[in-house]
């Protein structure tokens, strides 16, 4: 089991700043939630517990949400996940702690970079299987290893330039299948311990405030500062990680 006394109190604060960013935007909390709960537990705890936070926040919001969904977008994205994360729960399964850090932080700097400085992906007016296909299958590697499937549905998403509200319930519907599935592949390779339950119910009280409050501020979003300032934090976090993993 997890040592309670310098985890609880960092674990549901933690949760409730990525269930807030995933609830406000659609995306994220992986990014938050992995790199910072990595700090305090094995990579190993943090992953399966993003997923177990991603279900149970795609779940919600789908019921909240689900006129506002993208289901042609959704379903070609997810068709390529369920061969993905096998393999990246393989990866999960088979590495040892330091590589799996040292991947995280340079797909976390990697990501919020190329966001932090601007630059956009072209614009894709429909869907095109070229990128949906590449997009889900990376999407569910990403999610399988390390409970991050958002960053290239984020990609994929700013190129259809969806609207604040159809990006956040259009993700959703698809983490909440892709996210099933990768429970099923911890359950089967035994990544699904008590340490896992434990933390998932210490966290369990901060993830309905969050929630909500994020959809509030998601119906509010105009421009894109607030995000500059989350991908400059994140970009942070990854450096600590990556020091961490070479000190190791």
């Amino acid at each position: 089991m997890i040592d309670p006394a310098p985890s609880s109190v960092q674990i549901l604060l933690i949760v409730f700043l990525a269930s807030l960013i995933r609830s406000t935007f659609g995306f994220g909390e992986a990014l938050i939630a992995v790199p910072l709960l990595a700090l305090f537990l094995p990579v190993s705890v943090a992953a399966p517990l993003a997923v177990l936070l991603s279900v149970t926040i795609a779940a919600i919001v789908v019921v909240q949400d689900w006129h506002k969904i993208h289901l042609r977008s959704a379903g070609w994205l997810l068709a390529p996940t369920f061969l993905g994360i096998p393999l990246g729960v393989l990866l999960l399964a088979s590495t040892h702690q330091q590589l799996a850090k040292a991947v995280l932080a340079i797909i976390l700097i990697a990501f919020s970079g190329y966001f932090l400085i601007g630059r956009k992906p072209p614009q894709l007016h429909n869907d095109t299987r070229a990128w949906m296909l590449p997009c889900g299958f990376l999407a569910g590697l990403l999610g399988g290893a390390y409970g991050m499937n958002g960053p290239p549905l984020v990609i994929y998403g700013a190129m259809r330039r969806w609207p604040p509200q159809h990006f956040r319930a259009t993700l959703q519907g698809y983490f909440l299948p892709a996210g099933l599935m990768t429970l099923v592949g911890y359950r089967m390779h035994g990544l699904w311990t008590p340490s896992v339950t434990h933390a998932y119910i210490i966290s369990a009280p901060s993830l309905l405030p969050a929630i909500f409050f994020g959809r509030w501020l998601n119906h509010r979003l105009h421009g894109d500062s607030f995000l500059k300032y989350v991908y400059a934090g994140l970009i942070c976090i990854g450096l600590v990680l990556l020091a961490q993993a070479f000190r190791s």
